[in-house]
């Protein structure tokens, strides 16, 4: 039994427990909120043992503040099931399958299918919460370059109606496919051929998932940023070093990530920039979660 007082005392803090619950998760919304730059990474990056929902929990004690999927090939009703039980959100998807079934190739029947897979990784990712799909467009050994740009741009634009409905955008991401830049060129190359590709869809639901380390190799990140401007919609993120011409952990080699971060700044970027490094167990995503904190600063 409780005598008054401690009654008193009980009920007075259970109030306040109750009331101080939904503030911090508010204070924990609004300091989301505020920042430029949110953390998500890859799901093939978390390697820890038992379920997906397990694995989201991992992702999101480390301090990351959603996840991507892969599709086709995700599991609709387990990933729902993992962001419920996580309370962490999948940001997008990364078309599985865009490597060796390509939107480049001379196949009209794998080109067919590479649009098929497309459409399937939209409606993927909006079942899930998410509202991009990453997308490698094809590769450049493919045929010549103006054939991989008019196979490529032909293909994708039947996405786009699709696109358009689910309010989903494709996010093309520059990789070393030998396409819109020379692979064997030097460091003072610029996005030019990027914009005028992204712009050739003429729709808003076509962008750039723009990776900050991939051509370090072949140009100024920042001022690639800074010419991509509005087109990138999302980021991802890995370390690389002129020096010694490899990729490296976030924020290990040479790319000069504070101008990266003002460019960021200068367009106006806010959104998801995904960790796209060697992953592991818990250790290991803290160390990434950290990393990408150091280099982007209160951004």
């Amino acid at each position: 039994m409780f005598d008054n007082v401690s009654r008193r005392q009980f009920l007075q803090a259970t109030a306040a427990m109750a009331i101080s619950q939904p503030l911090v998760s508010y204070a924990d919304k609004t300091k989301k909120e505020k920042r430029r730059i949110l953390k998500t990474l890859k799901i093939g990056m978390v390697r820890v043992e038992g379920s997906l929902a397990d694995k989201f929990k991992a992702a999101k004690a480390a301090g990351f503040d959603a996840i991507e999927m892969n599709s086709p090939g995700m599991k609709v009703d387990e990933t729902k099931a993992a962001i419920e039980a996580s309370g962490l959100p999948v940001d997008g998807t990364v078309c599985s399958s865009h490597w060796g079934i390509r939107h480049t190739d001379p196949d009209p029947k794998k080109r067919a299918t590479a649009l098929e897979h497309l459409k399937t990784a939209l409606r993927d990712t909006k079942a899930v919460g998410g509202d991009t799909v990453l997308l490698v467009v094809g590769h450049g050994k493919d045929g010549s370059e103006q054939e991989c740009w008019d196979r490529s741009i032909e293909n994708i634009s039947k996405a786009i109606p699709l696109a358009k409905e689910l309010r989903m955008k494709i996010a093309i991401e520059n990789v070393w496919n030998h396409f819109l830049y020379d692979h064997d060129g030097d460091e003072k190359q610029t996005a030019d051929k990027f914009v005028k590709y992204v712009d050739e869809f003429k729709s808003p639901w076509v962008g750039m998932q723009f990776d900050i380390g991939n051509h370090w190799k072949y140009g100024n990140t920042g001022d690639w940023i800074r010419t991509l401007d509005k087109r990138i919609v999302k980021l991802d993120a890995k370390g690389f070093s002129r020096k010694e011409n490899k990729f490296k952990k976030i924020g290990e080699g040479d790319i000069d990530w504070a101008d990266c971060t003002k460019a960021l700044i200068e367009i106006g970027f806010r959104g998801y920039c995904a960790a796209e490094v060697g992953g592991g167990g818990a250790d290991r995503l803290q160390e990434v979660s950290d990393n990408m904190d150091r280099v982007f600063g209160q951004a």
